[in-house]
């Protein structure tokens, strides 16, 4: 909602000095004509997150939510989108008539950059690399995409189960691949329409070698770049598709959501020089 006056925005996080946030909103509200609007960052914990958003007075538009708080974020709201609900974390928080409401673009980034990458209509295979926060919105993307059978390749299947019984909710056929079954990995990764990395780039340098014959590469980190895999994909001609393609596919509908107006995408991507 636009409303009158000036209005206040902001990401919550820890930590949170190196997000690229505030130049990608800052750049939207610019370019919008928004000259009243503010968009900073935010140190901000999990545990802390309830009592800063329930302080926030009616100046404030919304907050997007980086780790550690999006459990949190998805907690402490009045209402919930229902797909928040279904990968059980939200990264948007939306002042609204109702109260705050929780919504989770990383959806909507993820599927920019599965866009980006090229993967085909009639796709129907991925490889999972991790099963952490961001395992779960990605895991929606791709169902959203058509994939049908994904291999999930985590440290333990204890670790892995989140994402494997959501895959089950979302109709999908799901296997589970141990970070050290390089025999199985390599061969998934082969076949695979699309591989997707949700893990530091240090956690996945050891899967260099059973990564490196994938057609197509998300992998959601941007910073240090290229990470090990990327570097790897790219080599051997494959497809790579980087953190801030979903970065700013996820933040187009964080700035129409706080706004109420479309977001100006062309000036968004200049602001991360793509």
């Amino acid at each position: 909602m636009t409303g009158d006056g000036p209005r206040r925005a902001a990401v919550l996080g820890s930590p949170v000095a190196h997000s690229k946030s505030p130049a990608l909103h800052r750049a939207a509200y610019a370019a919008l004509g928004l000259t009243g609007w503010t968009y900073e960052a935010i140190d901000t914990t999990a545990e802390q997150l309830p009592g800063r958003v329930r302080a926030a007075g009616p100046e404030w538009a919304g907050f997007s939510v980086t780790m550690p708080g999006k459990l949190a974020a998805l907690a402490v709201a009045d209402v919930r989108t229902r797909r928040a609900e279904l990968v059980g974390s939200a990264n948007t928080l939306v002042r609204t008539d109702e109260g705050w409401r929780a919504d989770c673009t990383d959806i909507d980034g993820m599927a920019g950059a599965l866009r980006a990458a090229g993967l085909p209509a009639q796709a129907r295979r991925a490889v999972l690399i991790g099963a952490g926060g961001t395992a779960l919105p990605t895991l929606a993307a791709l169902a959203d995409a058509g994939i049908g059978e994904v291999s999930v390749v985590a440290r333990s299947a204890e670790r892995a189960r989140g994402v494997l019984d959501l895959a089950q909710t979302l109709g999908m056929t799901a296997q589970f691949i141990a970070f050290d079954d390089d025999r199985t990995l390599r061969t998934a990764c082969a076949v695979t329409d699309v591989t997707v990395s949700t893990v530091p780039a240090s956690a996945a340098a050891s899967l260099v070698t059973s990564v490196a014959d994938t057609a197509r590469l998300v992998d959601v980190i941007y910073d240090p770049w290229p990470t090990p895999l990327a570097a790897v994909v790219s080599a051997a001609g494959g497809t790579v598709v980087g953190g801030l393609v979903m970065l700013l596919n996820q933040a187009y509908s964080q700035v129409e959501q706080f706004t109420g107006l479309p977001a100006p995408r062309e000036a968004m991507a200049a602001a991360l020089d793509l």
